[in-house]
Formats: C-alpha cells, structure tokens, sequence
C-alpha cells in the first residue's frame, strides 16, 4: 500500500483494505524470517536467498488464494479488473521489504556484518508496522483515547506476534 496520500484513497474502501492487510501480512511474514535468521548462523547470501523465497512464495500463495477463492464464490474466472487488483495487492506488498533488501544487500556487499543488517531489518520492519497502524488508524472516525487504544492493542498484538516467533525458534 502507498503511504502517500491520493494515491490509494480513489480506490473503494475495501480493495484499501485489501492492499493494507497484504503489507501488514508480508511484514509479519519478513519480520518471522529475519527473526529465525538472526537466531541461525547464516551468510548473507544465504539471508538474501531465504527472505526472498519465502516471501515471493508468500506472494504468489496469496495471488493464488485469492484466485481460487474467487472462483469459488463467484464461480468464474476473475475479470480483468479483478485481477489486476489481485495482483496489485499481492505484489504491491512486496514494497514492505526495501529497506531489509537494502540492509542485508550492504551484507552481500560486504559493507555490514549480516547481523547487523538482520538487527536494522528487524527495526525497520517493526517500524514498518508502527507507521502502517498510525497511517491507518490517524483518519479513521474515532475519538484520540480509541485511536490510542488501537494503536496500543495493535503494538501488543505485534510484540506477542514477536514473542511467539522467537519462542518457535528457540525450541
């Protein structure tokens, strides 16, 4: 989803959704990933690899989800318009992972150590996540105390989100 304003805000509300829920997912999904290379030994050419299978994988699941489920329900191919925003939505996600490209490339490149490079997309993306609440929730018809209980319900979701990776990896 473009975090700038116009862009996104001519499209109906629900295909907004659609491209908001996709970034937050595809960051969930890079954050679970650094997370897991940060507790492994790797190279940076081995991160470079993994972050990139498993989120062009991820990618490409939903674009198919989301075709299949279509036909599902509506019991036809998706029209050309359709498609075109299942595939807006799916790949327009993937801007989620510019600065972790750029951070584990500078590892590739032999300009940062790649556990320094994990720690920054770790932040990134967890500021990925912060920017994304605060952008989405800063417009929304609901009074200052219930954009901050939001905001603060969604931080914990994230850090329990957070938790429950780095306990899966430690076991």
């Amino acid at each position: 989803m473009s975090l700038e304003p116009g862009r996104d805000d001519e499209l109906p509300p629900g295909q907004r959704a659609d491209i908001l829920k996709e970034r937050i997912y595809i960051t969930f999904t890079a954050l679970a990933v650094v997370l897991a290379l940060r507790a492994h030994a790797v190279s940076a050419g081995e991160a470079a690899v993994s972050l990139a299978v498993v989120v062009i994988g991820t990618v490409l699941a939903v674009l198919v989800a989301d075709i299949v489920s279509h036909i599902a329900v509506h019991e036809s191919l998706p029209v050309r318009s359709e498609l075109r925003h299942m595939a807006r939505v799916s790949f327009g996600a993937l801007g989620a992972l510019v600065l972790p490209a750029v951070f584990i490339g500078l590892a590739v490149a032999d300009v940062w150590e790649i556990e320094t490079a994990l720690r920054a997309s770790s932040i990134a993306l967890v500021a990925a996540l912060a920017a994304i609440g605060y952008l989405a929730a800063r417009r929304a018809r609901l009074a200052t105390w219930q954009r901050a209980v939001v905001l603060f319900a969604e931080v914990v979701l994230g850090l329990v989100i957070i938790g429950l990776e780095l306990l899966a990896h430690s076991l």
